[in-house]
């Protein structure tokens, strides 16, 4: 199979929150938002996360290694350096990468009894790449 790069260097989203309540068993149906990051590139991709909200500066640089031609799936609540994400606040989010990936970001919301799951829609913010 022919090596074949996919994705751009620099996305951004807006429509991050996490739900401060959950209903479910830890850690399986707790309410989170999951980013995944795929990188098809044969050279490990180094990812930097910047955080921003409605009512407070930025916060970043959070830093997530991809290793080549594979999958990386983290939950945003575990991200704790340089601070955490807060719960029930609005945030949007900025991923610059040295080499192309592509990115999805999911929510599971389990506030209620009844399980929600979607995704989101994140921007590819470069058109060079």
């Amino acid at each position: 199979m022919k090596n074949r790069q996919y994705g751009k260097k620099n996305w951004a989203f807006a429509g991050g929150i996490i739900p401060v309540n959950s209903t479910g068993e830890e850690p399986e149906y707790v309410s989170k938002d999951v980013l995944s990051i795929l990188n098809t590139s044969p050279t490990e991709a180094t990812v930097n996360i910047t955080f921003y909200y409605t009512d407070s500066d930025p916060v970043g640089v959070y830093e997530i290694k991809v290793q080549p031609q594979r999958i990386r799936m983290f939950n945003i609540n575990d991200l704790i350096d340089p601070q955490a994400v807060p719960l029930g606040v609005p945030y949007g989010g900025v991923l610059e990468s040295d080499v192309p990936v592509v990115v999805q970001l999911t929510r599971q919301h389990t506030g209620q009894e009844a399980l929600a799951l979607m995704g989101i829609s994140v921007y590819q913010a470069d058109g060079a790449n």
